[in-house]
């Protein structure tokens, strides 16, 4: 890669990364190229030359919050084998990165979630697409561990996935809006509660 490319790829990094520390703080449609520009000391036809429209940023935004999240919770949870101990892995990560990272910018996941719920478009289509799949892969680890005999063999995998969902959900509540510096303890907790109801 030449210089060139690499400050071009690298200008678009702290674009898009500009663009979620905005999502974050103040949702998905305060994302304006304008507004990325003045964070960055770009002009706006400069944002525009390297990211496209609007719409582009937002999803691109999306697309990095996303690859971000699966790089810190799910990627390195594969390394271990499949089944209990692969799903508490990910699990503990999903803990950490909410006390860690979430708490202190916000979930675009979530926030997003509630946002977009009631508007459609592409831009819902597309968080709607990476949320999705993100609970495709725990219901995946969760047959894992049924097929390892770690898990009930009547284990409903999309419940259990639906009740690890409302655990996170709550989590970023108490974490954010209550500011319970026992938050990420209480969600531990509770998931070792809920994993003893599924053990075989």
């Amino acid at each position: 890669m030449d210089a060139r490319t690499q400050k071009s790829e690298l200008t678009r990094a702290a674009i898009v990364g500009a663009g979620i520390d905005l999502a974050s703080a103040e949702g998905l449609e305060a994302i304006t190229l304008q507004a990325v520009a003045d964070r960055i000391g770009l002009s706006k036809s400069g944002v525009f030359s390297r990211i496209g429209s609007r719409e582009a940023l937002q999803k691109a935004v999306i697309e990095e919050f996303g690859r971000r999240f699966l790089a810190d919770v799910f990627v390195p949870a594969m390394q271990l084998p499949k089944g209990l101990a692969r799903l508490n892995e990910i699990v503990r990560r999903w803990i950490i990165r909410m006390r860690d990272v979430e708490a202190q910018h916000g979930c675009i996941y979530s926030a997003g979630a509630f946002e977009l719920d009631d508007r459609e478009g592409p831009l819902r289509d597309l968080l709607l697409g990476e949320v999705t799949r993100w609970r495709a892969a725990l219901r995946r680890t969760v047959l894992q561990a049924v097929e390892t005999g770690e898990l009930k063999p009547v284990t409903d995998p999309d419940q259990m996935v639906s009740e690890m969902s409302a655990l996170a959900l709550g989590l970023i509540h108490d974490i954010r809006f209550l500011r319970d510096p026992k938050a990420a303890e209480r969600a531990q907790a509770t998931w070792a509660r809920l994993l003893q109801t599924y053990r075989a």
